[in-house]
Protein backbone atom coordinates (compact mmCIF):
# COMPACT_ATOMS: atom_id res chain seq x y z
CA UNK A 1 0.00 0.00 0.00
CA UNK A 2 0.90 3.61 -0.72
CA UNK A 3 0.09 6.28 1.14
CA UNK A 4 1.03 9.58 -0.09
CA UNK A 5 -2.30 11.76 1.13
CA UNK A 6 -3.74 12.95 3.96
CA UNK A 7 -7.24 10.92 3.31
CA UNK A 8 -5.09 7.79 3.17
CA UNK A 9 -2.94 8.40 5.78
CA UNK A 10 -5.97 9.80 8.12
CA UNK A 11 -7.93 6.44 7.37
CA UNK A 12 -5.26 3.94 9.05
CA UNK A 13 -5.30 2.93 12.50
CA UNK A 14 -2.11 2.22 14.68
CA UNK A 15 -2.12 -1.85 14.50
CA UNK A 16 -2.77 -1.05 10.39
CA UNK A 17 -0.20 1.14 10.11
CA UNK A 18 2.38 -1.56 11.91
CA UNK A 19 1.06 -4.37 9.48
CA UNK A 20 2.06 -1.96 6.52
CA UNK A 21 5.52 -2.08 8.01
CA UNK A 22 5.33 -6.15 8.45
CA UNK A 23 4.44 -6.47 5.17
CA UNK A 24 7.45 -4.23 3.63
CA UNK A 25 10.07 -6.14 6.08
CA UNK A 26 8.74 -9.09 4.20
CA UNK A 27 9.08 -7.26 1.01
CA UNK A 28 12.51 -6.97 1.67
CA UNK A 29 13.42 -9.83 2.70
CA UNK A 30 12.60 -11.57 -0.45
CA UNK A 31 14.07 -8.48 -2.27
CA UNK A 32 10.65 -7.79 -4.02
CA UNK A 33 10.02 -4.60 -3.85
CA UNK A 34 7.07 -2.31 -4.51
CA UNK A 35 6.88 -0.78 -7.88
CA UNK A 36 7.09 3.00 -7.33
CA UNK A 37 7.70 6.19 -9.51
CA UNK A 38 9.92 7.85 -6.70
CA UNK A 39 10.65 10.86 -9.30
CA UNK A 40 6.48 11.03 -9.19
CA UNK A 41 6.54 10.53 -5.41
CA UNK A 42 8.64 13.79 -5.28
CA UNK A 43 6.64 15.60 -7.18
CA UNK A 44 3.54 14.41 -5.38
CA UNK A 45 5.06 15.22 -1.84
CA UNK A 46 6.59 18.73 -2.92
CA UNK A 47 3.56 20.30 -1.47
CA UNK A 48 2.91 18.37 1.87
CA UNK A 49 3.81 15.13 3.43
CA UNK A 50 1.49 13.05 5.35
CA UNK A 51 4.24 9.87 7.07
CA UNK A 52 1.91 6.99 8.37
CA UNK A 53 4.90 6.08 10.99
CA UNK A 54 7.85 7.69 12.59
CA UNK A 55 10.78 5.19 13.58
CA UNK A 56 13.72 5.82 15.70
CA UNK A 57 16.54 3.40 14.56
CA UNK A 58 20.05 3.80 15.00
CA UNK A 59 22.17 5.52 13.14
CA UNK A 60 24.15 2.23 11.49
CA UNK A 61 24.62 2.46 8.23
CA UNK A 62 22.66 -1.18 7.42
CA UNK A 63 19.52 0.20 9.28
CA UNK A 64 17.61 2.75 6.92
CA UNK A 65 14.22 1.96 7.78
CA UNK A 66 12.48 3.01 4.48
CA UNK A 67 14.97 0.17 2.63
CA UNK A 68 14.37 -2.40 5.33
CA UNK A 69 10.39 -1.48 5.62
CA UNK A 70 10.44 -1.04 1.46
CA UNK A 71 8.94 2.29 1.91
CA UNK A 72 9.05 5.08 -0.40
CA UNK A 73 9.45 9.25 -0.41
CA UNK A 74 6.75 10.69 1.86
CA UNK A 75 5.60 7.73 3.81
CA UNK A 76 7.47 7.53 7.18
CA UNK A 77 9.42 9.62 9.30
CA UNK A 78 12.89 8.31 10.22
CA UNK A 79 14.88 9.46 13.07
CA UNK A 80 18.00 8.32 13.45
CA UNK A 81 20.60 8.05 16.51
CA UNK A 82 23.83 5.94 17.51
CA UNK A 83 22.09 3.57 20.08
CA UNK A 84 18.44 4.51 19.21
CA UNK A 85 18.61 6.68 22.47
CA UNK A 86 15.95 9.34 23.54
CA UNK A 87 16.59 13.00 24.02
CA UNK A 88 14.89 16.04 24.51
CA UNK A 89 15.49 16.76 20.38
CA UNK A 90 14.23 13.03 19.89
CA UNK A 91 11.20 13.67 22.20
CA UNK A 92 10.17 17.04 20.24
CA UNK A 93 10.62 15.17 16.59
CA UNK A 94 8.43 12.74 17.59
CA UNK A 95 5.52 15.27 18.76
CA UNK A 96 6.08 17.17 15.90
CA UNK A 97 4.93 13.78 13.74
CA UNK A 98 2.57 12.78 15.93
CA UNK A 99 0.57 15.73 17.09
CA UNK A 100 1.41 17.99 14.35
CA UNK A 101 0.94 15.82 11.30
CA UNK A 102 -0.32 13.01 13.11
CA UNK A 103 1.51 9.59 12.26
CA UNK A 104 -0.26 6.97 13.45
CA UNK A 105 2.81 4.64 14.57
CA UNK A 106 5.90 4.69 16.76
CA UNK A 107 8.41 2.41 16.41
CA UNK A 108 11.41 2.12 18.21
CA UNK A 109 14.17 0.02 16.46
CA UNK A 110 17.20 -1.52 17.72
CA UNK A 111 19.62 -4.23 15.63
CA UNK A 112 21.61 -6.68 16.40
CA UNK A 113 25.56 -6.34 16.66
CA UNK A 114 25.22 -2.81 17.83
CA UNK A 115 28.07 -0.90 17.91
CA UNK A 116 26.98 1.31 20.22
CA UNK A 117 25.03 -1.31 22.70
CA UNK A 118 28.44 -3.02 22.36
CA UNK A 119 30.63 0.56 23.16
CA UNK A 120 28.49 1.25 26.16
CA UNK A 121 29.12 -2.49 27.31
CA UNK A 122 32.50 -1.94 27.45
CA UNK A 123 32.42 1.43 28.77
CA UNK A 124 34.02 3.02 25.69
CA UNK A 125 34.75 6.81 26.39
CA UNK A 126 35.04 9.27 22.96
CA UNK A 127 34.47 12.99 23.46
CA UNK A 128 30.92 13.24 23.05
CA UNK A 129 30.19 9.90 22.79
CA UNK A 130 31.04 9.45 25.92
CA UNK A 131 27.64 10.65 27.79
CA UNK A 132 25.35 9.09 24.68
CA UNK A 133 26.71 5.52 25.94
CA UNK A 134 26.02 6.63 29.33
CA UNK A 135 22.25 6.57 28.17
CA UNK A 136 22.16 2.90 27.35
CA UNK A 137 24.05 1.92 29.97
CA UNK A 138 20.86 1.93 32.29
CA UNK A 139 19.72 -1.33 30.00
CA UNK A 140 23.03 -2.88 31.36
CA UNK A 141 22.33 -2.84 34.83
CA UNK A 142 18.91 -4.43 33.88
CA UNK A 143 20.87 -7.20 32.05
CA UNK A 144 20.80 -9.67 35.47
CA UNK A 145 20.86 -13.33 32.89
CA UNK A 146 24.21 -13.08 32.19
CA UNK A 147 26.78 -13.08 35.20
CA UNK A 148 30.04 -13.64 32.95
CA UNK A 149 31.51 -11.59 30.27
CA UNK A 150 29.28 -8.95 30.50
CA UNK A 151 31.30 -7.12 27.35
CA UNK A 152 30.69 -7.23 23.83
CA UNK A 153 32.78 -10.58 23.35
CA UNK A 154 29.35 -11.86 24.73
CA UNK A 155 26.99 -11.66 21.46
CA UNK A 156 24.34 -13.08 23.76
CA UNK A 157 24.89 -10.18 26.62
CA UNK A 158 25.06 -7.93 23.68
CA UNK A 159 21.62 -9.03 21.93
CA UNK A 160 20.08 -9.01 25.80
CA UNK A 161 21.13 -5.47 26.59
CA UNK A 162 20.28 -4.13 23.13
CA UNK A 163 16.55 -5.52 23.42
CA UNK A 164 16.33 -3.66 26.75
CA UNK A 165 17.45 -0.68 25.74
CA UNK A 166 14.48 -0.47 23.35
CA UNK A 167 12.36 -0.73 25.72
CA UNK A 168 13.91 1.64 28.26
CA UNK A 169 13.63 4.15 24.70
CA UNK A 170 10.17 3.21 24.96
CA UNK A 171 9.22 3.48 28.46
CA UNK A 172 11.41 7.24 28.74
CA UNK A 173 8.67 8.40 25.47
CA UNK A 174 5.58 7.11 27.57
CA UNK A 175 7.28 8.70 31.00
CA UNK A 176 8.81 11.96 29.07
CA UNK A 177 6.61 13.29 26.66
CA UNK A 178 2.55 14.09 27.86
CA UNK A 179 2.11 14.60 24.24
CA UNK A 180 2.86 11.59 23.16
CA UNK A 181 1.66 9.75 26.38
CA UNK A 182 -1.87 11.27 25.55
CA UNK A 183 -1.96 10.58 22.22
CA UNK A 184 -0.83 6.63 22.81
CA UNK A 185 -3.35 6.29 25.98
CA UNK A 186 -6.30 7.65 23.56
CA UNK A 187 -5.26 5.00 21.12
CA UNK A 188 -4.34 7.51 18.33
CA UNK A 189 -0.91 6.42 17.95
CA UNK A 190 0.52 2.68 18.90
CA UNK A 191 4.33 2.53 20.57
CA UNK A 192 6.41 -0.27 19.41
CA UNK A 193 9.69 -1.95 20.04
CA UNK A 194 11.73 -3.86 17.64
CA UNK A 195 14.53 -5.67 16.95
CA UNK A 196 16.33 -5.72 12.92
CA UNK A 197 18.57 -8.62 12.40
CA UNK A 198 21.30 -7.53 10.10
CA UNK A 199 22.15 -11.31 9.00
CA UNK A 200 18.53 -12.06 8.15
CA UNK A 201 16.93 -9.01 7.30
CA UNK A 202 14.26 -9.69 9.31
CA UNK A 203 12.74 -7.57 11.77
CA UNK A 204 11.13 -9.15 15.25
CA UNK A 205 8.84 -6.95 17.11
CA UNK A 206 8.34 -7.27 20.54
CA UNK A 207 5.56 -7.86 22.79
CA UNK A 208 5.96 -4.57 24.70
CA UNK A 209 3.47 -2.21 22.88
CA UNK A 210 1.54 0.57 23.25
CA UNK A 211 -1.72 1.89 22.27
CA UNK A 212 -3.12 -1.26 20.50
Amino acid sequence: MIILSKEKRNELSPREALEILKEGNKRFIKNIKMNRDLLEQVNETAEGQYPFATILSCMDSRTTAELIFDQGLGDIFSIRIAGNIINDDILGSMEYACQVVESKLIVVMGHTNCGAVKGACDAFELGHLTPLLTKIRPAIYKEQSVAENRNSSNKTFVENVSALNVKNSMEAIMTRSIVLNNLIQQKKVGLVGAIYDVATASVRFIEDSYGF
